[in-house]
C-alpha cells in the first residue's frame, strides 16, 4: 500500500519539490561562484528527483509497473524534456567551470553535477522503455523470460545501455524501440566522452 502511495505522486509534484531543493542549495555560500551555485542547485535537484523516482517505481511489480508507466500525465513528457535539458547543459557548464576555474568548491560542485546528470539521464530512459513497452501494441522488448517485465527490467536495460551503448542480453523487437535506443546510446556515448575529458582536465589541473 506504502508503494502505491508512492506511486501516485505525479512526476510534476516530484520535480517541483525537487527544485524548490535545488534553489535552497544554489543558495549556499559553498560553491564559491555563480556557475558553481547553478550546478551544486541542480546536482541536489537532479539527485532528489532521481533518488525519489526510483524509490517510487522499483518496488513495483510488473502489473504496477504496466498501470504506472501508460498512466496519463500531462506533465511528464515536460519533466523528461526539463531532466534531459538540465543535465546536458549542467554537463557543459561543468567543463567551463573546471576549464576557467579551480576553486574547490566549484570542482565539486561540477564533479557532482556530471554524477547527477549521468543518473538523471538513464533514469529517464528507464522510464521511456516501460512506456513504450506498455502502451500499445504491447512489447518491443524480448527479456527473455516468462512473466512480463517490470521497472528493474527497464532499469537493467537503461543502465546496460548507459555503460555499454549496446544492448545485452536483452533483443529489441520493434522499431520505435530501437529507435529510442539509438538516441537513448547517442545520448551515453556524448555524455560518457563529455565525463572522461573533465575527468583527464581536473587530474591534469590538480597536478599542475
Amino acid at each position: 500500500m506504502s508503494v502505491r502511495r508512492r506511486a501516485d505522486v505525479p512526476a510534476s509534484v516530484r520535480l517541483a519539490v525537487s527544485v524548490v531543493a535545488g534553489v535552497v542549495a544554489a543558495l549556499l555560500p559553498t560553491w564559491q561562484t555563480l556557475v558553481g551555485a547553478l550546478l551544486g542547485g541542480w546536482a541536489v535537484c537532479g539527485a532528489l528527483y532521481c533518488g525519489w523516482t526510483l524509490a517510487v517505481v522499483l518496488p513495483m511489480d510488473a502489473g504496477a509497473t504496466a498501470s504506472h508507466a501508460t498512466r496519463e500525465e500531462p506533465t511528464r513528457v515536460g519533466a523528461h524534456l526539463v531532466v534531459g535539458v538540465a543535465s546536458l547543459a549542467s554537463v557543459v557548464g561543468a567543463g567551463v567551470l573546471l576549464v576557467a576555474h579551480q576553486r574547490a568548491g566549484s570542482v565539486v560542485a561540477a564533479l557532482l553535477a556530471v554524477v547527477v546528470s549521468w543518473l538523471a539521464v538513464h533514469t529517464s530512459a528507464a522510464l521511456r522503455y516501460a512506456r513504450l513497452y506498455y502502451v500499445p501494441p504491447v512489447g518491443g522488448v524480448d527479456f527473455h523470460q516468462s512473466e512480463p517485465p517490470r521497472y528493474t527490467d527497464f532499469a537493467y536495460m537503461a543502465f546496460t545501455v548507459g555503460m555499454s551503448f549496446a544492448i545485452s542480453d536483452t533483443d529489441l523487437a520493434s522499431s520505435r524501440m530501437r529507435q529510442r535506443a539509438l538516441l537513448h546510446a547517442l545520448q551515453a556515448y556524448v555524455l560518457g566522452t563529455v565525463i572522461v575529458a573533465l575527468t583527464v582536465n581536473l587530474v591534469a589541473g590538480l597536478a599542475g
